[in-house]
Order: structure tokens, then sequence, then C-alpha cells
């Protein structure tokens, strides 16, 4: 009899916890997955008026720099051409936040990266003793590159062949 009742007691004990997961599997992961949602439209808001302020920014530079020279010169233009890769890749940033596809995000960052690289090597002083770093960073930019192209075309190839199958399949 004790056995049964100890037996029982296990059951009943089990069964709750199977109930208490269950309860935080759903009503606790659905609310801390709307929380973090409302946590990412929040920042991609944030994100947005900062690539507007970054627009403005480079639209000001631009008018101020040709109202105050004329024809620009090579400081003036490198600061523009600067500044419009740093608006390339907060741009870049934010198209990321809306992708949900986890290749395509990964791509995309390969491609942020590219761009770092090479505004890097746009910004970086040409002097002898910088000269592996100049190397290094330009191999690594030409990888990054043609890592993309790569992918870029294996995932039109990907999608050429699953619209073949699919054509296959509705002549079937």
């Amino acid at each position: 009899m004790e056995e049964k009742n100890d037996e029982q007691c296990r059951e009943n004990l089990s069964d709750k916890v199977f109930a208490f997961n269950q309860f935080l599997e759903v009503k606790v992961e659905n609310s801390l997955l709307k929380l973090l949602n409302i946590a990412r439209y929040i920042f991609i808001c944030m994100m947005i008026v900062y690539l507007g302020q970054c627009f403005i920014s480079l639209g000001y530079k631009m008018i101020a720099f040709t109202i105050s020279q004329g024809a620009l010169d090579f400081d003036s233009i490198k600061i523009i051409l600067t500044d419009g890769l740093f608006v390339l890749i907060v741009l870049a940033i934010v198209k990321t936040l809306f992708i949900q596809d986890g290749f395509d995000y990964a791509v995309t960052f390969l491609e942020i990266s590219f761009v770092v690289l090479v505004r890097k090597l746009i910004l970086l002083e040409t002097d002898p003793s910088e000269t592996l770093l100049l190397l290094v960073l330009g191999v690594t930019s030409a990888l990054f590159f043609i890592l993309i192209v790569y992918i870029k075309g294996m995932k039109h190839k990907w999608e050429r062949e699953k619209c073949e199958q699919c054509v296959q399949v509705k002549k079937r």
C-alpha cells in the first residue's frame, strides 16, 4: 500500500513538473519573445533615426565644401568619401536588422565587413611602415569580395535548380 502511495506521489510530482515546464515553454517563452521583438523594433527605429542623421551630415558637408571651395580639393573629397562609406555601413546594418533568413544575414555581414575593410584601406595613410598592413587588408578584402561573388553565384544556381525542380513536378 505504501509503495502504491509513493508511486502516486511521484506521478503527481512528475505531472506538476511537466505542467510547470509547459507553462514556462508556452507563456514565459512567448512573453520574452514579445519583449525581445519590442526591443528589436525600438533599436531599428533608433538606427533609422541615426541613419537619417548620417545622411543629413553627409549632405551638409557636401554642400558646405562645395560652397566654400567650388572645385573640391583632395582632402575634402576624402572626408566626403569617408563619410559616404560610413553611411553605407550604417545603411547595410539597418538593412540587416530586417533580414529573417540566417544565410542572407551572414552574407550581408560579410558584405559589411568588405565595406569596412575598403574604408580602412582608403583611410590608411600610405607610408612604408604600413606596407604589410596594406597588403594584408588588400588580400583580405579581395578574398571577401571573391567569397561574396561566389556565394551570390551559388545562391542563384540553387534558386535556378529549385525552379527547374518545380517545373518538372508540375509537368508530372
